[in-house]
């Protein structure tokens, strides 16, 4: 008897090397297998570890195909012609932290485990990244990620900044082979000023498939509840991506939601974190050398860098006491939780994309969605984002004085939307034209029925 797959994909389109997972009802143990298409095209098929056993076996397969494809499987490569094949290749690595720098085909990416030395070359997450095809690195300097969590634990409210930052990460390697590799990132949080967000620990899956234009990932942290911004948070983290093009240099220049964008601008609670970093600066009684430091680093505010802003407040870098931090920090969220609530910023309904570098603190604050893009008008290079649920609103900000831009998936005053344990698909490539398409496959995956054939 032979192993046939039905592929399937309900969507109109083409797929660029889809990864395809299925479970055939036997116990295979090789780690790669030959299979044929029905036009005869040959590919291979990465057993895998997850979700094998008792009976069952899974693989991955990436297919490029239009509507619907048949895939048989064949017979386990033997071990020279598996070196031999195609697939995604490890390079060495740029950074001291570098765990895995990959060329998947797609992308250039290098997933670091952090230093927690608190600066923005600490970060654990994917520190570089660049698209193969049009050669464009988003993360040049290694002083910013993609991947990283914040709220509800890493914000001024619990006395903690950047968990890319202050922490490490063991990372596991789940998976790695041809078409796919798989790692598990574990990381304990610091302890905070909040009582009921310390002795917490986070898990990350991330995915790289060979050839594919996105990635994916999720979140898994211990249950925790707490109060962000007056409001209940139960399990709701934010994720940040971050892109950097230099001074005067956006990566991307426009943000969209699927189905248009409803947002306010603005971000008076950064205005007023600015504010008392001024105050702080002038005022504070606080004599020890990090403090002096900051103060130093914080003397020309328009070229510091923002992190600096926040890690001034940081009860992990000590620069001021803890009552130091409470208090002034409360003051800057009672005012915040006014402006956020005065009518003076009033919700814009866009069907067009958002030119974010031209609003108050180039900074938007869009609602709900599970479909967004953020993308560069002249070159056409996007990046995609699809979540399994739909995050309750998003923080995006395109700073081109600095050349920073971020996606968040906070609402105002760091407050966290999105639920922990989504499904996070992120494609780039040339999609600003075609990304609301892209985000449609993202989120429809083809289907894979198995069967026997005589």
């Amino acid at each position: 008897m032979t192993l046939v797959v039905d592929i399937a994909d309900p969507l109109a389109g083409s797929r660029v090397s889809e990864p395809v997972v299925f479970t055939v009802p036997v116990d295979l143990a090789a780690p790669l297998y030959r299979a044929t298409l029905a036009d005869g095209t040959r590919l291979i098929c990465q057993r895998l570890s997850d979700g094998s056993g008792n009976g069952h076996t899974a693989f991955v397969a990436c297919l490029s195909f239009t509507g619907t494809a048949r895939l048989t499987l064949g017979e386990p490569l033997a071990d020279a012609e598996a070196a031999a094949l195609p697939g995604i290749r490890v390079l060495p690595g740029r950074e001291a932290d570098c765990f895995a720098r990959l060329d998947t085909g797609a992308f250039d990416l290098e997933l670091c485990s952090g230093t927690a030395e608190g600066t923005g070359a600490s970060k654990w997450g994917v520190r570089h990244f660049k698209g193969l095809a049009d050669g464009f690195e988003l993360l040049p300097s290694g002083n910013n990620a993609i991947g990283g969590f914040y709220g509800p634990f890493f914000t001024p409210e619990n006395g903690l900044i950047n968990p890319p930052e202050h922490t490490r990460v063991d990372i596991e390697i789940v998976e790695r082979g041809p078409l796919l590799h798989h790692y598990r990132m574990r990381g304990a949080i610091p302890d905070g000023l909040l009582p009921e967000l310390r002795g917490k620990r986070f898990a990350i899956d991330w995915r790289f498939t060979y050839g594919t234009p996105y990635f994916q990932r999720r979140y898994q942290v211990d249950d925790f509840q707490t109060v962000i911004n007056g409001r209940s948070v139960t399990n709701k983290i934010t994720v940040g991506d971050e892109f950097e093009g230099g001074v005067g240099q956006l990566v991307f220049d426009r943000f969209a939601a699927y189905g248009g964008t409803r947002y306010r601008t603005g971000d008076p609670y950064a205005g007023l974190l600015v504010d008392m970093v001024n105050e702080t600066l002038a005022e504070a009684k606080t004599d020890n050398p990090k403090f002096a430091a900051f103060r130093d680093k914080l003397s020309r505010m328009d070229e510091a860098h923002w992190d600096l802003y926040w890690r001034l407040f940081s009860a992990w870098e000590n620069a001021l006491p803890e009552a130091e931090i409470f208090e002034r920090l409360a003051r800057v969220r009672a005012a915040a939780h006014v402006k956020a609530d005065l009518n003076d910023r009033a919700w814009t309904l866009a069907d067009r994309p958002v030119d974010v570098s031209a609003v108050p603190h180039e900074t938007i604050f869009p609602g709900p969605a599970s479909k967004t893009a953020e993308f560069h008008v002249a070159s056409g290079r996007a990046m995609v984002w699809w979540t399994s649920v739909p995050s309750g609103a998003f923080q995006i900000v395109q700073r081109r004085q600095s050349g920073w831009v971020n996606w968040g998936s906070n609402g105002e005053n760091e407050c966290p939307e999105l639920p922990v344990g989504v499904d996070i698909k992120t494609a780039y490539g040339p999609f600003a034209e075609s990304w609301q398409a892209v985000a449609d496959q993202l989120e429809t995956a083809p289907s894979a029925v198995v069967r026997l054939s005589p």
